[in-house]
């Protein structure tokens, strides 16, 4: 019998994505009886039945290129807006699913693509998952594809920003993707010789960053180099924000609830500011001039590294194996030099954070840099 195997990708773009995607759909493509069909921008593609059919001609030379020959989107199968209302979609995906006669559906994407996709699987649906996201934060799996592309592009922007830091002897604040999980930050600023790494998971305390910047003033440094996650937080904004997710967490009705949620949306909404805000107090502390470097969507873009195509193109066959073996409702989890099938439901609504005593914690104290405690 012919399997039918449905791919998408959804959430943020990522380098890797359309090595994954022909990784996938070449192996597959080396057994007679599978075939393979892709659907648009993520799970709104399989709502609105929107398909490409793939064959061997859509996977030439898409593995140096970024982004995804599928496109993608934010879209929840059960929290979809349609027509400007709010809907619940899952059973137009089931109704989909059947009507293409899939036996399994492959989705690329980060921790969100692994709760929307266990709900799926939950619904009765064949479900495979490929973890992917450049802050690497995706539990049960030793690294997702995007990441290494994105260390790389960060650690290449803070080479440059040391030449202007140094040339104008002033403090250079680069705020790198990561909103709560410091690996992309903590890995650029090591391999990138930032002087100060701010990360999430440990809340600063500005005074201990101006003392190091001042410290290296006094040695003759008249620069500073700070890699901060725009996730990472003041110890009293870190306060405020852990104690709003508790009450959240732990309220007893809906009302106490929803205070708790809107205080949350709050919070974040005047974080987004936080970058400026350092920057501006550094300023003040140290009477050094201070200036922003936020690298944005740039760290997404563009070719991806060698070692997220070929970690993307194993973790893709790696795929096609499980789908042979009808192992379903897992995602394709990364592990040393091979692949580890993982149920979805021992990694959906989990973060892989940056452990305390992590080695490349401990590097970075030993090099010493100013991490903000």
């Amino acid at each position: 019998m012919t399997e039918h195997i449905g791919i998408l990708t959804a959430g943020g773009d990522s380098p890797g994505l359309n090595a994954t995607i022909r990784g996938i759909g070449k192996s597959a493509l080396n057994y007679p009886n599978m075939q393979v069909v892709g659907f648009r921008d993520g799970f709104r593609g399989l709502v609105e039945n929107r398909t490409v059919s793939l064959n061997s001609d859509s996977f030439a030379g898409i593995i140096s290129q970024g982004g995804t020959i599928l496109g993608t989107s934010r879209d929840k199968p059960h929290r979809m807006l349609i027509g400007g209302t709010v809907m619940d979609m899952t059973d137009a995906i089931i109704e989909n699913y059947h009507a293409h006669h899939l036996d399994v559906l492959v989705c690329l994407g980060g921790g969100g693509t692994q709760k929307n996709a266990l709900h799926l699987h939950q619904n009765g649906l064949n479900v495979i998952t490929v973890p992917k996201t450049i802050d690497n934060d995706v539990a049960m799996t030793d690294v997702t594809f995007g990441f290494d592309t994105a260390l790389g592009i960060a650690t290449d922007a803070l080479d440059r920003l040391h030449s202007t830091a140094h040339s104008h002897h002033r403090i250079i604040v680069v705020e790198i993707m990561g909103h709560r999980a410091g690996w992309l930050t903590l890995g650029a600023g090591i391999a990138g010789g930032a002087d100060v790494i701010l990360i999430p998971e440990i809340p600063y305390d500005v005074n201990s960053i101006a003392d190091a910047i001042r410290y290296r003033v006094r040695r003759g440094k008249k620069f500073s180099i700070v890699a901060v996650a725009e996730g990472a937080m003041s110890v009293q904004c870190a306060k405020k924000f852990y104690a709003a997710e508790d009450i959240m967490r732990n309220a007893d009705n809906k009302k106490d609830k929803k205070q708790a949620k809107a205080d949350l949306e709050e919070l974040k909404s005047a974080h987004g500011n936080h970058t400026l805000e350092l920057s501006q107090q550094l300023e003040e502390l140290t009477g050094l001039e201070s200036r922003i470097t936020i690298l944005g969507h740039l760290q997404r873009g563009g070719t991806p590294s060698a070692a997220d195509r070929v970690l993307a193109s194993r973790l893709g066959t790696a795929c096609v194996d499980m789908i042979q073996n009808n192992q379903f409702g897992v995602m394709v989890a990364a592990r040393g030099e091979g692949a580890e099938a993982v149920p979805l439901t021992e990694v959906a609504g989990k973060l892989k954070l940056v452990p305390l005593n992590h080695p490349w914690i401990k590097a970075a104290r030993q090099l010493d840099t100013n991490l903000g405690d």
